[in-house]
């Protein structure tokens, strides 16, 4: 089965090194794709939760896949999260086809497209940074109960729930902030000018037309590969939400080339190609 190409495909908010998070779903979507560019719209990384007790070989092959798209050309765009906020000390760095940036603005098609992870609206992560990594704890604590609820009910014939969405449906906090999250980036987009705003952080797929006075533009969000497994695709003038559960195709796996190689090799390969003729513009 042929990859599909596509313009630009944007992920976000992976956690690798965390339970929750579905690697090896995530490569499947990688491997089903030929993206020209690929945006990593942050919390690829969970370098808060990061322990060396928990990180599995399916982890250590997506960021393998990720380096090898790379190497054969896909230009990988890694903006930071917070919850892989080192990585802003390497900021406007790039080796071959990968770039670390905190911001990113792109022209598709004579639409300005704005990126960034999102957390610069989030009071929690500004004022009081160790309650909001202790709620990150918790949520992890939260999936692991979740997984355990769904296999009794898939052993009883029954659907799986997500017990971290029906919470923070059920209130009404949750659904203000993710609200005014939304609201704020848009207004933010229109008032600066660009026809896209695209964000990750709140984990809620979405795509959303704003409009105010002064103008309108195209709310979106990537979602998460914790529990939405969705991402982000730009292609024919047009962009949609991929969700695995609903679009997924035939599977693909670990493509023949990399998956027997070592990630320094795979390191090495990147810094061998070409470099591109500009970078991308990070105003």
């Amino acid at each position: 089965m042929k990859k599909r190409k596509i313009d630009v495909a944007v992920i976000s908010d992976v956690h690798l090194g965390t339970y929750g998070c579905h690697a090896d779903e995530l490569i499947s979507y990688l491997n089903s794709i030929q993206p020209k560019k690929l945006i990593l719209n942050g919390d690829i990384i969970d370098i808060w939760q990061f322990s060396k007790r928990y990180f599995p070989p399916s982890h250590l092959k997506v960021l393998k896949k990720i380096i090898g798209m790379a190497s054969n050309g896909t230009e990988v765009i890694y903006i930071t999260g917070n919850h892989d906020e080192m990585l802003r000390k390497f900021s406007g760095t790039s080796i071959g086809y990968v770039s670390i940036v905190d911001k990113l603005v792109l022209d598709l098609h004579g639409k300005k497209c704005w990126f960034f992870h999102g957390d610069v609206f989030d009071a929690s992560i500004q004022n009081a940074k160790w309650l909001a990594k202790l709620g990150g704890y918790g949520y992890d604590l939260l999936i692991i109960i979740n997984r355990i609820i769904n296999w009794f009910l898939i052993k009883m014939g029954k659907e799986k729930f997500s017990l971290s969405k029906r919470i923070k449906n059920s209130v009404k906090g949750a659904v203000k902030y993710i609200n005014d999250f939304e609201k704020t980036a848009a207004e933010l987009a229109i008032e600066n000018g660009y026809n896209y705003v695209i964000c990750g952080h709140i984990h809620q797929p979405k795509k959303e037309v704003f409009e105010n006075k002064l103008g309108q533009c195209t709310y979106l969000n990537s979602g998460d590969w914790v529990e939405n497994l969705t991402a982000l695709e730009y292609s024919f003038k047009r962009w949609k939400i991929y969700n695995y559960s609903n679009d997924k195709l035939s599977p693909f796996y670990a493509d023949e080339d990399i998956k027997d190689l070592d990630i320094h090799e795979l390191i090495a390969s990147i810094t061998s190609k070409k470099e591109k003729g500009s970078s991308p513009s990070t105003d």
